[in-house]
């Protein structure tokens, strides 16, 4: 049976390509009457001309700037960054000559801060403090840019190239930009975790010798870049840039708890930890995107070899290993100097005994969302195996039921 005509405008989202507006010098009599759709948003107009909220058409650098379209224009956001990196070049060329040694005002946002003088220049060290916001900030920008730059310039001539359903371009997209993201991470938290005493989850060191507050310059750097891209991501949520999800909520109580993670954490001197639970994430959630991917691409077999792959995958990081740092905080936390149980942020301390819950809450929080994804994970294999149409369970809410339909080989 034929699907009635639907009338109305999709609503665009970051990645897609922009749609054309009705001409503006049409004549008023043919514009259409009918109401305009619950939820659809009202044009912005620039100079007459209507164009969405969200759009990938730059309406000038200022007006990008002032509008948050940034977010989604890799050339607003290209444009921002380079200003900074010109004006902590010219400061660095031009004063040193003026005003002797000044310190440069623009290279907290671009390098790390903050560091100890007393530790060796061959072996630096660096403590956190305010200015690590300023590199958030402007690596929120950063991550704009590289996220659209991949999504527009990447994976859509990809996607095209496979021909994937125009109705899962956007998700493909957004998916191949997470496994790429959460690939390079994850490979950057192991070789980060290889440094440390804590090399595979010898979770005893998360306490031994804390407060853990002199970081290596190269830990650091990774925490702060976590940080930004989970802030990036949560304003691409709470902004509607992606498509909604079944798990739209989920997700948003995700990523608070993942920042509440982050920056508690960070501010606590639990770095160690704060690594390992990082990597736990990252590793496996690089195999969920790639067989989301072979989904959309349609590649049955390789598909299904994968996702059998991840299910272990997920098993092992997201429970197992979740499950022994849960145990390590309960049960290793008393490990840590004597001197170290008190509440003295001034010298770095923070862990008098009821701390010990407020490191377990979050990480418990962070286990419940991982077990009912689980549940959905183990629902769709358990469909495949028994020959049943599967579907991704987190799948878009707005796809008019044109989901892609793979059906499991005989």
């Amino acid at each position: 049976m034929a699907r009635p005509s639907d009338k109305r405008k999709p609503q665009t989202y970051a990645g897609e390509n922009v749609e054309k507006e009705p001409s503006p010098h049409s004549n008023g009599s043919s514009r259409s009457s009918a109401p305009r759709p619950l939820g659809a948003r009202k044009p912005l107009r620039k100079n007459g001309k209507a164009t969405r909220r969200w759009s990938t058409q730059s309406q000038g650098f200022w007006d990008d700037v002032a509008t948050l379209r940034w977010v989604v224009l890799p050339s607003s956001s290209l444009r921002i960054l380079l200003i900074v990196v010109a004006l902590w070049a010219s400061w660095e060329a031009a004063v040193p000559y003026l005003a002797g040694d000044v310190p440069n005002p623009f290279a907290p946002l671009i390098f790390i801060s903050h560091y100890i003088p007393t530790s060796s220049p061959d072996d630096p060290r660096y403590r956190k403090g305010y200015l690590d916001l300023v590199f958030i900030a402007f690596h929120i920008v950063f991550w704009s840019f590289v996220r659209q730059s991949i999504l527009i310039h990447l994976l859509r001539p990809v996607a095209l190239h496979f021909r994937v359903n125009k109705v899962k371009l956007v998700r493909f997209g957004e998916q191949g930009y997470a496994m790429l993201y959460f690939a390079v991470m994850a490979a950057w938290g192991v070789r980060i975790m290889s440094q440390l005493p804590t090399w595979w989850y010898d979770t005893k060191y998360f306490w031994i010798d804390y407060p853990h507050w002199e970081m290596k310059p190269e830990l650091k750097r990774y925490y702060l870049m976590q940080a930004s891209y989970w802030c990036h991501q949560l304003i691409i949520l709470l902004l509607k840039l992606e498509k909604p999800r079944k798990d739209y909520y989920e997700l948003i109580a995700h990523h608070l708890v993942t920042l509440w993670l982050v920056g508690w954490s960070y501010l606590i001197n639990l770095t160690l930890i704060g690594n390992a639970v990082y990597l736990s994430m990252d590793l496996p959630d690089t195999f969920l995107a790639l067989s989301m991917l072979l989904n959309y691409l349609r590649w049955d077999r390789l598909k299904v070899a994968v996702f059998a792959f991840f299910i272990g995958v997920w098993s092992y990081f997201r429970h197992w290993l979740n499950w022994v740092i849960l145990y390590s905080v309960l049960f290793e936390f008393d490990l840590m100097p004597e001197s170290s149980k008190r509440w003295s942020p001034e010298d770095g301390v923070w862990m008098v005994w009821w701390m010990k819950y407020q490191v377990f809450a979050p990480l418990v929080a962070l286990q419940g969302l991982n077990l009912f994804w689980y549940f959905l994970i183990l629902r769709l294999a358990y469909r495949a195996v028994r020959d049943i149409t599967t579907t991704d369970d987190r799948s878009d809410v707005e796809d008019d039921g044109e989901d892609d339909v793979v059906e499991k080989d005989d």
